[in-house]
């Protein structure tokens, strides 16, 4: 039981959750019910209607304007995307950088995240990373500033051990500074609440595979409209302000859109756009903070099991500092991830051990599998610290 929603109702909407012990949620969701009955309801559409596509797009701005609501943002401010990859990459480009400047990361942050900005390395840009620690705040990049500073960018929440940064204090020294602010929510998003304006990014980037339900394929990028010099580094006609109703491009029709639209590139994905809507809807009902809170009390519990199995918590314990759905376990993966898979148990492997993440479907029964499932093997080695 929960006291924040049905879960078992909720349960019920993910088959997959009802045929294993699922708790690999950080890697991506099982699919729910209303996810794919969307999906096949473009199909039918498609293979009955030959595709209404001025209908589908009208849906996609109604699915852009879920997502604003999720975050806090306005629609103008959401463009769509094919995963966080791009979203980061989208943003990298479209600062401001050029030789001299530097951006501020977090060492053994995501890689998609670093490699965007390291790329811009061939434009005489430095990259240079702070420690990652338990506790990352403002605090934490004040003794790595310099004159050549001009970005940061930084994940919410760590994918390989959990940890949940205080970026909202990030994002208030970048605008005393003066400085440009990158935050990738992949692992946030659905679980997290998020709200764009107090984080103050110029760039929020996600993919929706994990917590907003939709398989890979898709993702979204919040753009700061204040910051109306950003542009991107590619043009098409959906980017726009005025695109050729006659589909032929012209030197002086090149303003772009006043939008977020302008970092889109068209031809989207419309059958993940039309399932992301039933997702958000889903989340919508249920309450991300109540998603939050059901997760912290699974992750109390497994904590408790672990403690009480003398089995090492791999990151941050302390509800204000780790995330509510990402646990990593001090079990070499090399030695335990077929021994789970073989007793039908959906983990991750993970840097320093084993990655449990959870979601809405789980429950502590699947916790107490889990755990049940280790004591049968038993632990014949001691488990790795944090």
């Amino acid at each position: 039981m929960s006291p924040y929603f049905d879960v078992a109702a909720i349960r019920r909407e993910f088959p997959a959750a009802a045929r294993m012990v699922y708790l690999d949620s950080g890697f991506q969701t099982p699919l729910s019910r209303p996810v794919k009955e969307a999906f096949e309801s473009f199909l039918h559409e498609g293979y009955e209607a030959a595709g209404p596509k001025s209908v589908w797009l009208e849906r996609l701005e109604m699915v852009r304007a879920k997502v604003a609501q999720l975050i806090g943002a306005s629609p103008g401010e959401i463009a769509f995307t094919k995963n966080t990859s791009e979203s980061m990459n989208i943003a990298a480009n479209a600062l401001p950088l050029g030789a001299g400047d530097t951006v501020l990361m977090i060492d053994g942050d995501h890689p998609n995240n670093v490699y965007a900005f390291l790329n811009l390395k061939r434009k005489g840009v430095r990259v240079r990373f702070i420690p990652m620690t338990d506790v990352v705040d403002a605090n934490c990049f004040l003794p790595h500033l310099d004159s050549s500073t001009r970005a940061i960018s930084m994940s919410h929440v760590t994918f390989h051990a959990g940890h949940r940064f205080d970026v909202e204090s990030v994002g208030r020294l970048c605008a005393e500074r003066k400085f440009h602010f990158v935050v990738d929510v992949m692992q946030a998003i659905g679980v997290v609440p998020i709200d764009a304006k107090k984080i103050g990014a110029t760039f929020i980037g996600s993919g929706t595979h994990k917590g907003l339900l939709v398989p890979q394929g898709l993702g979204f990028l919040y753009w700061n409209k204040s910051f109306k010099e950003l542009q991107p580094t590619y043009l098409a006609t959906a980017g726009l302000a005025r695109p050729p109703a006659d589909f032929i491009a012209r030197e002086d029709n090149m303003a772009l859109a006043p939008t977020a639209g302008r970092f889109e590139l068209g031809n989207f994905n419309l059958p993940a756009v039309q399932a992301l809507g039933a997702a958000l809807d889903l989340v919508e009902r249920i309450g991300v903070e109540n998603i939050q809170n059901h997760c912290f009390d699974l992750g109390d519990h497994l904590i408790d099991r672990l403690d009480q199995a003398g089995i090492a918590l791999v990151g941050p314990r302390e509800r204000a500092r780790r995330s509510p759905h990402i646990y990593v376990i001090g079990l070499p993966a090399h030695d335990w991830l077929d021994y789970f898979a073989a007793n039908n148990i959906r983990v991750s492997p993970e840097r320093d051990g084993i990655r449990v993440s959870l979601g809405m479907f789980n429950t502590r029964a699947d916790i107490d599998a889990l755990m049940t499932a280790i004591g049968r093997r038993g632990v014949s080695r001691p488990s790795r610290a944090a």
